[in-house]
């Protein structure tokens, strides 16, 4: 992999590119992969090269030391945002991490081993794969201190999980374990070990990284069409973008390799 944060001051947050696979790796484990302000705005930078760079077909999105996903935001930082309207606004500053997962058009397998509580909870909801090991845990404690998630975790997990798990994590703030995480259908996949889940993460990014680019994202925006939209307006937005797609040179491609019996391969246009 070749790394593309070489300031020591960025080691909060570790990225880097093969193969057409984003790898971001919260690399904080003392505070247990916290949210600073810093690491937030970093996160958000790393969005927009995502999106803007063709050479990154997927992401991978992970955390350090063995202990945690990510805790959430780091409470201790939070005066770092600002006043109340301007931390209000953090979505239109680009200043909110799960937002910022949120808003990548690529598609993003999020892989946790340890804690996934808070934000962390709200960025692998916001995320399109998400895989676990048998050590993680998962909760939306925000409620035991006097709020609840403000970064969509009313939202995303209700679309994840259902309105009955959902409102059971949201209401109790209690954290549920991986088994129960799997049961109630907040993972794709569950791993005995955290080798064998970064090596399905890979495998997933990698099958991805190798399908045709415009295809993929215009999945990824029907999925979410299909979350918050009559089946009408999903089967007519799903139609105008199967047509387009049928006239692109990557379909032709697929055509011909498909004739030929031979892999594809896709440029993007």
């Amino acid at each position: 992999m070749s790394a593309a944060n070489t300031d020591p001051v960025n080691d909060s947050i570790q990225f880097a590119i093969r193969d057409g696979v984003a790898a971001i790796t919260l690399n904080k484990p003392e505070k247990l992969n916290a949210m600073s302000v810093a690491m937030d705005r970093l996160l958000n930078e790393l969005v927009i090269d995502i999106n803007n760079n063709d050479d990154i077909k997927a992401v991978v999105l992970t955390g350090a030391g063995g202990r945690a996903f990510c805790a959430g935001s780091d409470l201790t930082d939070l005066e770092g945002y600002g006043t109340s309207w301007q931390y209000r606004n953090r979505f239109d500053r680009n200043l909110d991490y799960a937002i910022g997962i949120w808003k990548i058009r690529k598609p993003v397998i999020t892989a946790v081993d340890g804690y996934c509580i808070g934000g962390g909870l709200e960025m692998f909801c916001a995320s399109d794969v998400r895989l676990a090991t048998r050590a993680s845990s998962f909760g939306a404690s925000e409620i035991k201190w006097g709020w609840h998630g403000g970064s969509g975790a009313t939202q995303f997990l209700t679309r994840v999980v259902g309105p009955g798990h959902a409102s059971e994590l949201l209401l109790t703030g209690e954290r549920i374990d991986a088994a129960e995480a799997d049961r109630i259908g907040l993972l794709n996949h569950l791993y005995e070990t955290r080798e064998d889940m970064m090596r399905g993460a890979m495998r997933i990014a990698q099958t991805i990284a190798s399908r045709p680019p415009i295809a993929v994202e215009a999945v990824k925006k029907l999925v979410r069409v299909a979350q918050s939209s009559s089946i009408d307006i999903g089967l007519a937005y799903e139609n105008d973008l199967f047509t387009y797609e049928m006239r692109t040179n990557d379909a032709d491609e697929g055509k011909r390799a498909f004739a030929e019996k031979r892999a594809a391969e896709f440029r993007g246009d």
